[in-house]
């Protein structure tokens, strides 16, 4: 009889060894997968979601977006690029905003009669990303000198978009661009590159 309660015994203690063993191997595999994702979410990528209507019809109220924070590595950003960057107004840092870029370095922007000119042009700006034309009589004729190392932002719902026109710190220098859009990702419908 005693050959059978050691049996049993090592049968319970071989039990316990591999539950703790199955259970320190989960914790392995989720401490990994957390540690990666967080490595991903800080130096590769930037996950965002847009709370508001300002860049319709491009990214939708409470779409997600993927953006990579590698984009600017070895290259400039560029006019017309969607850009995740810090709101330049909170001086937390902890606000981001999305908008597209519409002034570059060292660019004269003007914003008249509905249109955005650059450099003295005149003919506006080609933006076919606009949800519905500007509305500037509101607003009268803006111009704006964008400093060396810092870019302009809009919103392309222009109408309803609270944007580089209405903020006390009007420039968005290169340092606070955090990544580039890529792609919209959620709601799954409709889920596609951005332009």
């Amino acid at each position: 009889m005693k050959k059978n309660s050691d049996n049993n015994s090592n049968i319970g203690e071989k039990e316990a060894a591999n539950w703790k063993s199955e259970l320190i191997s989960w914790i392995q595999v989720i401490v990994a997968a957390a540690l990666i994702a967080l490595f991903l979410n800080s130096c590769i990528i930037a996950n965002s979601q847009v709370p508001t209507s300002s860049m319709e019809n491009t990214i939708m109220a409470r779409d997600r977006v993927i953006g990579s924070r590698l984009s600017y590595t070895f290259s400039q950003p560029e006019r017309g690029d969607v850009v995740i960057f810090h709101y330049p107004d909170d001086p937390t840092g902890k606000t981001y905003y999305v908008k597209r870029i519409i002034g570059l370095p060292g660019d004269v922007v003007d914003v008249r009669d509905g249109g955005v000119y650059l450099n003295g042009s005149d003919t506006p700006l080609d933006e076919p990303y606009l949800k519905e034309p500007m509305e500037t009589s509101f607003l009268g004729p803006l111009h704006y000198e964008v400093p060396e190392g810092s870019y302009f932002m809009m919103g392309d719902n222009r109408n309803d978009s609270w944007d580089a026109r209405f903020w006390d710190n009007t420039w968005v220098k290169e340092d606070r661009i955090i990544a580039k859009v890529l792609f919209r990702y959620y709601p799954f419908n409709k889920m596609g590159a951005i332009q």
